[in-house]
């Protein structure tokens, strides 16, 4: 996502490089760049071209600092009006009420019930809710199923009514039941609809009205660009939302769609689905997003997603095997588990400073660990807790259970055994004294 982007606007920065002061001149040739580089985005033509208007006026306005470039000064402005044009800040979300209630609208195959098990999840595991999914999907034969199957995974229960074809029924019916169970938060699956369609804008805005939700979402696949812009703001017209969903941001998207739709519906955008799998959801940050647009990574988002999978408990027993040298194979899986949890592995590494550049060509499969985990599993339970009896012949035998080669093998040993002594090694640091032990013994070896 916003690969392109990136490098464009890298490139339109070129010009002021070199530069000794911002004049009008140098400024016009950089931002007509900067203007087509969006417009190639997908983004609104009018949105790009209030952007450049007003950069240009800050940056005319602008001193600048002896120890900055003209070019490091346009970054600036051009990454606070990013933030900026995309909310500048992080959007709120309610989910106070008893129940609160968050109602699901878009279009057909936008990803609304997908997003729904996963905002479910999200607000059970991170603000300790107790939420009630509500299928009011009466259209789709399959509709009620799959949010029973996304139900089953994260372990929240689905209201239905398959024989009714009354959504507004069922869901005061699913908030009935959500008062007497003690469910704190209803999500409610809509039908997904087409603007045009009359009738079925009447039926949302018939649901909305009867439920009055905490939070209504319009759910939009960020690939579709500029028309998910269109879409949103005749939604929006029928429905007034409180805030947008962009989904499948890791996918071959411009971006057109997440720079232009605040400004057009002036609703912010509140969560971006980064893919398939449940845990990949993450609240909308305009200036994290504007960090990336820029190569600069996310770290913020990072960290989010790090602390997510942290547990406290695990990491303190980890932390004792490894100032013990205990650490295994069985941990090391452990680890490996948690970072898949994580989301997208080159997503991941893009919110990284400095690293989404250098990774922009490389083809970074997600199925990377398997190899690894391969050869972890045609171990024995003994062999895994203790690495050092490995020898050539067990070797053999794991390479020819796991479909790798002997060097495949003996290579993730080399790697596991380095990375084990750093981390023992780091745990004894602050130790001092043993740590000075441990080198002079070393030394003597």
């Amino acid at each position: 996502m916003f690969e392109n982007l990136t490098e464009k606007l890298e490139r339109s920065f070129k010009i002021l490089k070199g530069q000794g002061k911002i004049t009008e001149i140098n400024v016009a040739e950089t931002l007509k760049d900067v203007r087509r580089a969006l417009l190639d985005a997908d983004v609104n033509f009018k949105v790009a071209k209030q952007f450049t208007d007003t950069v240009k006026t800050k940056a005319l306005g602008m001193n600048v600092i002896n120890s900055l470039q003209p070019s490091q000064l346009m970054v600036k402005v051009v990454h606070d009006e990013l933030a900026e044009l995309m909310g500048g800040t992080q959007a709120e979300f309610d989910v106070n009420g008893k129940p609160a209630i968050v109602l699901m609208s878009g279009l057909q195959g936008s990803g609304k019930t997908t997003f729904s098990g996963k905002l479910a999840r999200k607000m059970k595991q991170e603000k300790g809710k107790n939420p009630l999914l509500v299928a009011c999907d009466v259209y789709r034969p399959a509709a009620i199923d799959q949010l029973k199957v996304l139900g089953e995974q994260i372990g929240v229960p689905v209201y239905s009514e398959p024989e009714s074809k009354d959504p507004v029924s069922i869901a005061k019916h699913a908030i009935d039941e959500a008062k007497l169970k003690n469910f704190d938060l209803v999500i409610i699956d809509t039908a997904g609809r087409l603007a045009i369609d009359e009738q079925m804008m009447n039926e949302i805005s018939n649901l909305k009205n009867a439920v009055k939700p905490n939070e209504t979402l319009f759910v939009v696949d960020a690939m579709t660009g500029q028309d998910a812009v269109n879409t949103a703001k005749e939604f929006n017209d029928r429905l007034d939302f409180d805030g947008v969903v962009l989904t499948k941001l890791d996918g071959d998207t411009r971006g057109g769609a997440a720079l232009s739709i605040r400004t057009v519906v002036n609703k912010p955008i509140k969560f971006v689905g980064t893919g398939e799998k449940l845990e990949a959801i993450d609240p909308f940050r305009p200036a994290g997003m504007a960090d990336r647009i820029l190569g600069m990574g996310d770290i913020v988002s990072f960290v989010d997603r790090m602390q997510q999978q942290y547990d406290e408990e695990e990491a303190k027993k980890l932390q004792k095997k490894i100032a013990k040298n205990q650490f295994d194979f069985n941990d090391f899986l452990s680890q490996i588990a948690q970072i898949k949890k994580m989301g997208n592995l080159k997503d991941l590494a893009s919110m990284i400073p400095g690293v989404g550049k250098a990774i922009k060509d490389m083809d970074i499969d997600d199925n990377a660990f398997k190899g690894i985990e391969a050869i972890i599993h045609s171990m024995t339970p003994y062999e895994r807790q203790h690495p050092e009896v490995l020898n050539g012949t067990r070797r053999q035998r794991i390479a020819g259970g796991s479909g790798t080669s002997i060097q495949e093998v003996n290579r993730l040993l080399k790697q596991f055994d380095q990375t084990r002594k750093m981390m023992h090694y780091a745990a004894t640091i602050k130790n001092p004294l043993k740590a000075a032990r441990a080198m002079k013994a070393k030394k003597r070896h």
